[in-house]
């Protein structure tokens, strides 16, 4: 595999991106799906924190579904494990288990994001 970006950034950083262009066929297209989870995360985040402050774990679960799902295309391992158990927990209806961990799972997506944000050269 080729790369024309600083891929260290990533794969560095827990990144397992040799899967994710496994799965998305290319560094472009990485690229390009990258960008779309970090918009997405821009209303998916604040809306993952409303729905654990009002014990909503339904709509909770659908979201922290589609954040491992997307985290999964992007080599973003770690993120996907945390997001999985939140879902989990979320689908069991086990509010204390989700406020409990809840702190480790932003710091997983912050950790990603600012990666994320790095590699494509841009401030949050």
């Amino acid at each position: 595999m080729v790369f024309t970006k600083d891929v260290s950034i990533l794969t560095n950083n827990g990144v397992d991106l040799e899967y994710a262009v496994g799965l998305l066929g290319d560094l472009s297209f990485y690229d390009e799906t990258l960008e779309m989870f970090l918009e997405e995360n821009k209303t998916r985040i604040p809306n993952i924190a409303k729905y654990k402050k009002d014990q909503n774990m339904a709509d909770y679960a659908i979201l922290v579904h589609a954040l491992k799902s997307d985290s999964k295309y992007l080599g973003f391992m770690s993120l996907v494990d945390i997001a999985y158990a939140h879902e989990l927990a979320s689908k069991a209806n086990n509010i204390d288990e989700v406020n409990k961990t809840y702190d480790k799972l932003r710091q997983e997506v912050d950790k990603y994001t600012k990666l994320a944000n790095e590699y494509l050269g841009k401030s949050e």
